[in-house]
């Protein structure tokens, strides 16, 4: 169960950006609030609350696809989710990227297997 839960979070949060809003968001939203009201500044605790919420939903907005509350929430509604980012949005993560001079991915071959350029 916890392995699928990870497989499942790990496909949502791809974009660098997304991770590292994540990363600031969730001790924002569930572990500064807790502090917060352990020293009576409730206020704050709410303000910490929404705002590490909203950089994990700014984080999503980046990525391409709904927050995990948000795909729950359309699902009861009977509403199309979009779980993951659309296939043109995503790059694998270690896509090969040519380099300066690389003209190996430009080379066309004919059906005979020579080059397209001779």
């Amino acid at each position: 169960m916890i392995r699928r839960f990870l497989v499942n979070y790990a496909a949502r949060h791809r974009h660098p950006l997304n991770i590292a809003l994540h990363a600031v968001g969730l001790p924002v939203t569930f572990l500064l609030p807790l502090w917060l009201l352990w020293h009576g500044t409730g206020f704050y605790a709410l303000l910490a609350f929404v705002g590490g919420y909203a950089l994990q939903f700014l984080g999503h907005a980046i990525e391409g696809n709904d927050a995990g509350e948000v795909v729950l929430i359309k699902r009861w509604l009977g509403r199309e989710a979009t779980p993951t980012a659309p296939r043109s949005l995503e790059q694998p993560p270690l896509a090969r990227q040519p380099s300066p001079g690389d003209d190996s991915a430009a080379t066309e071959h004919t059906a005979s297997g020579r080059d397209a350029a001779n």
